[in-house]
Protein backbone atom coordinates (compact mmCIF):
# COMPACT_ATOMS: atom_id res chain seq x y z
CA UNK A 1 0.00 0.00 0.00
CA UNK A 2 1.33 3.27 -1.21
CA UNK A 3 -0.26 6.61 0.08
CA UNK A 4 0.76 9.72 -1.51
CA UNK A 5 0.85 12.85 0.57
CA UNK A 6 1.22 16.37 -1.20
CA UNK A 7 2.14 19.37 1.00
CA UNK A 8 2.32 23.18 0.31
CA UNK A 9 4.29 24.09 3.54
CA UNK A 10 7.14 21.60 4.94
CA UNK A 11 5.96 22.42 8.20
CA UNK A 12 3.45 19.64 7.25
CA UNK A 13 5.20 16.29 6.63
CA UNK A 14 6.34 15.92 9.89
CA UNK A 15 2.66 16.18 11.96
CA UNK A 16 1.31 13.69 9.38
CA UNK A 17 4.13 11.43 9.54
CA UNK A 18 4.12 10.96 12.92
CA UNK A 19 0.29 10.26 12.56
CA UNK A 20 0.89 7.94 10.31
CA UNK A 21 3.75 6.09 12.12
CA UNK A 22 1.17 6.22 15.72
CA UNK A 23 -2.43 5.23 13.55
CA UNK A 24 -1.65 2.91 10.64
CA UNK A 25 2.07 2.40 10.01
CA UNK A 26 1.78 -0.27 6.99
CA UNK A 27 1.44 1.75 4.15
CA UNK A 28 4.75 3.45 2.42
CA UNK A 29 4.74 7.28 2.44
CA UNK A 30 5.59 9.04 -0.74
CA UNK A 31 5.62 12.94 0.11
CA UNK A 32 5.37 15.64 -2.52
CA UNK A 33 6.55 18.76 -1.85
CA UNK A 34 5.32 22.27 -3.85
CA UNK A 35 6.17 25.14 -1.10
CA UNK A 36 5.59 27.81 -3.70
CA UNK A 37 2.01 27.46 -4.12
CA UNK A 38 1.50 29.06 -0.43
CA UNK A 39 3.81 31.71 -1.27
CA UNK A 40 1.87 32.24 -5.00
CA UNK A 41 -1.18 31.94 -3.53
CA UNK A 42 -0.70 34.66 -0.71
CA UNK A 43 1.03 36.82 -3.37
CA UNK A 44 -2.33 36.22 -5.46
CA UNK A 45 -4.83 36.92 -2.26
CA UNK A 46 -7.10 34.25 -3.95
CA UNK A 47 -6.93 31.00 -5.61
CA UNK A 48 -6.12 31.36 -9.75
CA UNK A 49 -7.20 28.69 -12.10
CA UNK A 50 -3.48 27.91 -12.99
CA UNK A 51 -3.26 26.28 -9.16
CA UNK A 52 -5.89 23.98 -10.35
CA UNK A 53 -3.49 22.82 -13.35
CA UNK A 54 -0.37 22.69 -11.23
CA UNK A 55 -2.46 20.26 -8.01
CA UNK A 56 -4.05 17.84 -11.05
CA UNK A 57 -0.32 18.02 -12.37
CA UNK A 58 0.86 16.81 -9.02
CA UNK A 59 -2.11 14.26 -8.56
CA UNK A 60 -1.78 12.90 -11.79
CA UNK A 61 2.15 12.24 -10.71
CA UNK A 62 1.35 10.54 -7.62
CA UNK A 63 -1.17 7.97 -9.26
CA UNK A 64 1.35 7.34 -11.65
CA UNK A 65 3.75 6.88 -9.30
CA UNK A 66 1.27 4.19 -7.63
CA UNK A 67 -0.36 5.67 -4.70
CA UNK A 68 -3.42 3.78 -3.93
CA UNK A 69 -4.96 6.89 -2.14
CA UNK A 70 -3.97 10.80 -1.86
CA UNK A 71 -4.40 13.13 0.62
CA UNK A 72 -3.04 16.59 0.52
CA UNK A 73 -2.19 18.66 3.48
CA UNK A 74 -2.45 22.00 2.32
CA UNK A 75 -5.83 23.46 4.03
CA UNK A 76 -6.03 26.70 1.62
CA UNK A 77 -6.95 24.77 -1.52
CA UNK A 78 -9.82 23.08 -1.00
CA UNK A 79 -11.76 23.50 -4.75
CA UNK A 80 -8.01 22.89 -6.11
CA UNK A 81 -8.03 19.43 -4.18
CA UNK A 82 -12.07 18.68 -5.35
CA UNK A 83 -11.17 18.83 -9.37
CA UNK A 84 -7.97 16.13 -8.18
CA UNK A 85 -10.55 13.99 -6.33
CA UNK A 86 -13.47 14.18 -9.46
CA UNK A 87 -10.38 13.89 -11.58
CA UNK A 88 -8.75 10.41 -10.22
CA UNK A 89 -12.06 8.82 -8.90
CA UNK A 90 -12.49 6.23 -7.40
CA UNK A 91 -9.05 6.57 -5.87
CA UNK A 92 -9.68 8.11 -2.77
CA UNK A 93 -8.59 11.51 -2.67
CA UNK A 94 -8.76 13.59 0.62
CA UNK A 95 -9.46 17.14 1.29
CA UNK A 96 -6.69 18.04 4.63
CA UNK A 97 -9.68 18.88 6.68
CA UNK A 98 -12.78 16.82 5.57
CA UNK A 99 -12.06 13.81 8.08
CA UNK A 100 -11.89 16.62 11.01
CA UNK A 101 -14.96 18.44 9.86
CA UNK A 102 -16.14 15.32 10.25
CA UNK A 103 -15.21 14.05 13.39
CA UNK A 104 -16.32 17.71 14.76
CA UNK A 105 -19.57 17.29 13.83
CA UNK A 106 -19.94 14.76 15.58
CA UNK A 107 -18.35 15.65 18.26
CA UNK A 108 -20.06 18.94 18.78
CA UNK A 109 -23.32 18.21 16.93
CA UNK A 110 -24.72 20.14 13.52
CA UNK A 111 -25.38 22.87 14.76
CA UNK A 112 -22.93 23.76 16.88
CA UNK A 113 -20.20 26.87 17.03
CA UNK A 114 -16.82 25.54 16.25
CA UNK A 115 -13.70 27.71 16.46
CA UNK A 116 -11.22 27.55 13.33
CA UNK A 117 -7.74 28.35 14.61
CA UNK A 118 -5.23 28.98 11.33
CA UNK A 119 -2.11 30.26 10.94
CA UNK A 120 -1.65 30.84 7.59
CA UNK A 121 -4.32 33.77 5.95
CA UNK A 122 -5.70 32.43 3.23
CA UNK A 123 -6.90 29.00 5.20
CA UNK A 124 -9.81 31.41 7.08
CA UNK A 125 -11.06 32.26 3.31
CA UNK A 126 -11.77 28.81 1.64
CA UNK A 127 -12.08 26.62 4.59
CA UNK A 128 -15.45 27.86 6.66
CA UNK A 129 -17.43 26.89 3.61
CA UNK A 130 -16.46 23.29 3.84
CA UNK A 131 -17.52 23.25 7.48
CA UNK A 132 -20.90 24.91 6.13
CA UNK A 133 -21.12 22.63 3.32
CA UNK A 134 -21.19 19.64 5.46
CA UNK A 135 -23.66 20.77 8.20
CA UNK A 136 -25.48 23.74 7.04
CA UNK A 137 -26.35 24.71 10.36
CA UNK A 138 -22.90 24.65 11.61
CA UNK A 139 -21.65 28.41 12.44
CA UNK A 140 -17.62 28.96 12.58
CA UNK A 141 -16.21 31.27 14.01
CA UNK A 142 -12.43 32.14 12.88
CA UNK A 143 -8.86 33.17 14.24
CA UNK A 144 -5.71 33.95 12.75
CA UNK A 145 -2.73 33.14 14.90
CA UNK A 146 -0.59 35.94 13.88
CA UNK A 147 2.86 35.18 13.39
CA UNK A 148 2.69 32.12 14.37
CA UNK A 149 3.69 30.48 10.99
CA UNK A 150 6.59 32.63 10.74
CA UNK A 151 7.97 31.45 14.54
CA UNK A 152 7.82 28.11 12.67
CA UNK A 153 9.67 29.26 9.72
CA UNK A 154 12.35 30.80 11.52
CA UNK A 155 12.47 27.56 14.19
CA UNK A 156 11.16 28.68 16.89
CA UNK A 157 8.55 25.82 17.78
CA UNK A 158 7.99 27.53 21.30
CA UNK A 159 7.05 30.65 19.47
CA UNK A 160 4.60 28.79 17.57
CA UNK A 161 3.12 27.31 20.50
CA UNK A 162 2.77 30.20 22.39
CA UNK A 163 1.36 32.20 19.33
CA UNK A 164 -1.34 29.91 18.62
CA UNK A 165 -2.47 29.19 22.49
CA UNK A 166 -2.82 33.13 22.74
CA UNK A 167 -5.01 33.56 19.78
CA UNK A 168 -6.81 30.55 21.27
CA UNK A 169 -8.05 31.89 23.98
CA UNK A 170 -10.66 34.37 21.57
CA UNK A 171 -12.64 30.63 20.66
CA UNK A 172 -12.97 29.75 24.63
CA UNK A 173 -16.89 30.28 23.65
CA UNK A 174 -17.33 27.73 20.73
CA UNK A 175 -17.97 24.32 21.09
CA UNK A 176 -14.67 22.55 19.76
CA UNK A 177 -11.57 24.48 18.41
CA UNK A 178 -10.67 23.14 15.06
CA UNK A 179 -6.98 23.83 14.14
CA UNK A 180 -6.89 24.49 10.07
CA UNK A 181 -3.21 23.75 9.16
CA UNK A 182 -0.78 20.23 10.10
CA UNK A 183 2.05 21.79 11.28
CA UNK A 184 -0.55 23.33 13.96
CA UNK A 185 -1.05 19.85 15.58
CA UNK A 186 2.00 20.52 17.71
CA UNK A 187 0.39 23.10 19.45
CA UNK A 188 -3.32 21.19 20.44
CA UNK A 189 -2.39 20.55 24.14
CA UNK A 190 -1.17 24.44 24.58
CA UNK A 191 -4.28 25.79 22.85
CA UNK A 192 -6.69 23.47 24.83
CA UNK A 193 -5.44 24.92 28.10
CA UNK A 194 -5.79 28.43 26.63
CA UNK A 195 -9.57 27.93 24.96
CA UNK A 196 -10.28 24.98 27.77
CA UNK A 197 -12.30 23.57 24.77
CA UNK A 198 -12.17 19.85 23.19
CA UNK A 199 -9.37 20.13 20.09
CA UNK A 200 -9.32 18.35 16.85
CA UNK A 201 -5.97 17.94 14.55
CA UNK A 202 -6.13 17.09 10.87
CA UNK A 203 -3.17 14.68 10.96
CA UNK A 204 -5.11 11.81 13.14
CA UNK A 205 -8.58 12.33 11.75
CA UNK A 206 -7.44 12.18 8.06
CA UNK A 207 -5.45 8.94 8.79
CA UNK A 208 -8.39 7.12 10.41
CA UNK A 209 -10.20 8.34 7.14
CA UNK A 210 -7.61 7.04 4.74
CA UNK A 211 -7.58 3.51 6.43
CA UNK A 212 -11.40 3.13 6.55
CA UNK A 213 -11.21 3.97 2.94
CA UNK A 214 -8.34 2.03 1.88
CA UNK A 215 -9.67 -1.33 4.40
CA UNK A 216 -6.33 -0.73 6.58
Amino acid sequence: MRIALIHALKHSIAPIEAAFAELWPAPTLANLLDDSLSADLARAGALQPAMTERFLTLARYARASGADGILFTCSAFGPCIEACAAALAPMPVLKPNEAMIEEAIELAGPGAKIGLLATFRATLASMPAEFTAAAPGLRVRTQLAEGALGALDRGDAAGHDRLAAEAARALSECDVVALGQFSLARAAHAVAAASGRPVLSTPGSAVRKLRHLLGG
